[in-house]
């Protein structure tokens, strides 16, 4: 009996098996490949584990949340650096507009052209137009504006008579305790404010303005029915400002006006 046709494709062992040529040469028959578990595993696919996965899950997870809080980071010290920039710079103008009210001072014969009763400090000054508009009453208070003590500032028409500055001077003090509805209509709301004090300096010294009047002028006749003792414009002022907690700026600012007519006597 033959043997079958796929067992004769291969010779006995021992033995070398030739294929005809073209020319009659033995070929050798090509070898068929053997796999064993090193081939087996290198035909397999490789992946990753599922530890793997979890570790390289968390490690994803880890830098988006320290990513987030960079950047979370940066907006909040942005937006302060944003905020702080804005109240300092509403507040070296409010400052600037207190230094030129002093710088402005206009003595009006017969009349007081400051006044600190300690609540409303109450001015007289000069116009900043190009041309003489007259003169200006002018106050500067800390009120309560909607539930919130503010730093406020009140300024009136152009005053040409004695009888409009009168007039003014006494609005200014009523503005500064128990405002109109029409009073209120020329007062600016500058900034937040907890106290504010001043003092004056006079005979080299800082005082409260309520203390003493540190000099007086007699602008009337001794011998009329009503002379007038009006006190002198200090040789300099202070304020001391408190802005309140939770602020960028805040604390207490102490700012300094000099009195550019100031008397350079010293004792």
């Amino acid at each position: 009996m033959a043997p079958p046709e796929s067992l004769r494709a291969f010779p006995p062992r021992g033995t070398t098996a030739f294929a005809a040529g073209r020319r009659g040469q033995p070929e050798p028959l090509l070898a068929v490949p053997r796999f064993g578990k090193a081939g087996a595993r290198q035909r397999r696919g490789r992946g990753f584990t599922l530890i793997e996965l979890l570790v390289a899950l968390a490690a994803m997870a880890l830098l988006a949340i320290m990513s987030w809080r960079g950047l979370d980071g940066m907006v909040r010290t942005q937006e302060s650096t944003r905020t702080q920039g804005e109240q300092q710079t509403v507040l070296q103008t409010v400052l600037a507009q207190w230094n030129a009210d002093l710088n402005a001072l206009m003595p009006l014969e017969g009349q007081q052209v400051l006044d600190w009763d300690g609540q409303v400090l109450r001015l007289t000054r000069k116009s900043s137009g190009p041309l003489d508009q007259g003169a200006w009453v002018v106050a500067w208070s800390r009120r309560n504006v909607e539930g919130r003590f503010q730093w406020v500032r009140w300024q009136s028409l152009p005053l040409r008579s004695i009888s409009e500055w009168t007039e003014a001077w006494a609005q200014a003090a009523q503005w500064g305790r128990n405002p109109s509805s029409d009073q209120m209509r020329r007062e600016t709301v500058l900034l937040p404010l907890d106290l504010w004090r001043v003092y004056y300096y006079r005979s080299n010294a800082w005082s409260n303005p309520l203390s003493s009047d540190g000099g007086t002028t007699n602008t009337g006749n001794p011998s009329a029915a009503e002379p007038r003792n009006l006190p002198n414009v200090p040789d300099g002022i202070r304020i001391e400002l408190t802005l309140p907690e939770g602020r960028p700026m805040n604390g207490v600012l102490t700012l300094d006006w000099v009195n550019p007519l100031r008397s350079n006597n010293r004792t």
